[in-house]
């Protein structure tokens, strides 16, 4: 179980291991950077890159590719898992005003996402690592909303390296049945984003966290659990409560 904290490493370290947490999702998978502190608690990163990986500009989307594969290097060699990314984040959205189209079609959207997914695919998997590809809702990206559209750009891509980043917060807008989608899924899932339906930590929303942790029990998955999400209340009791909240829904 990890929190995602962006700021100190080694405080935030020692105050998500006080709350009950594992260790800590990097914004960064620097291993020059704090590394004594970080190995073996550091295994998923979560960076903010210079473009997107389905950015519409190619050098932008380039710029994202390889700070993605420098990111893998770095999980890597820090002992994690994997580095996670969306297609695209606010780049654009059908579902809001001006309600315009977007420059490429849906077949060009899906080629340009295969295309980086095969490349970082096969260098997570020399790495022995894997890109998480996370979905995101309707209002904050337009190629890639559910778990089952990325496990087909997955499946084209054709690579061992790659894997799903499911978060509850997505899935509880985008998903019909969240809990059947993550056992339909649960061996192409990699790691779980526990957030709640508010964007609040889990437990102050309607996110039935019960059955989603039942639910990746029951399937036997062995996945990376981490909270990203916003705090509702004091920061520092927030991170308290959250952590005993899970701990007692996993343990």
């Amino acid at each position: 179980m990890r929190l995602a904290i962006q700021e100190n490493l080694v405080s935030g370290l020692d105050e998500a291991l006080a709350a009950g947490f594992d260790g800590l999702e990097l914004r960064d998978a620097d291993p020059a950077r704090d590394v004594a502190a970080m190995r073996g608690r550091a295994w998923t990163s979560c960076p903010e890159l210079d473009g997107w990986l389905g950015d519409f500009d190619p050098g932008a989307r380039r710029r994202a590719i390889e700070g993605l594969r420098r990111q893998l290097e770095g999980v890597a060699a820090l002992g994690g898992t994997g580095v996670i990314t969306p297609a695209a984040w606010g780049m654009f959205t059908r579902r809001l005003p001006p309600f315009a189209e977007p420059p490429r079609t849906p077949d060009e959207d899906r080629e340009v996402l295969v295309e980086g997914l095969a490349e970082l695919g096969a260098h997570a998997a020399q790495l022995a690592v894997a890109l998480l590809l996370e979905p995101l809702n309707r209002y904050e990206d337009h190629m890639v909303n559910t778990v089952a559209q990325a496990a087909a750009l997955i499946a084209d891509a054709g690579s061992g390296g790659l894997a799903i980043l499911a978060d509850t917060y997505h899935m509880n807008i985008e998903e019909d049945d969240p809990c059947a989608t993550l056992a339909a899924h649960a061996p192409l899932v990699g790691a779980v984003h526990l957030s709640d339906s508010n964007r609040g930590q889990p437990g102050t929303g309607h996110v039935p966290f019960d059955r989603v942790v039942s639910t990746l029990r029951d399937a036997r998955w062995d996945g990376i659990l981490s909270v990203e999400c916003r705090l509702r209340g004091e920061p520092a009791e927030a991170v308290r409560e959250c952590g005993a909240y899970l701990r007692g829904l996993v343990s």
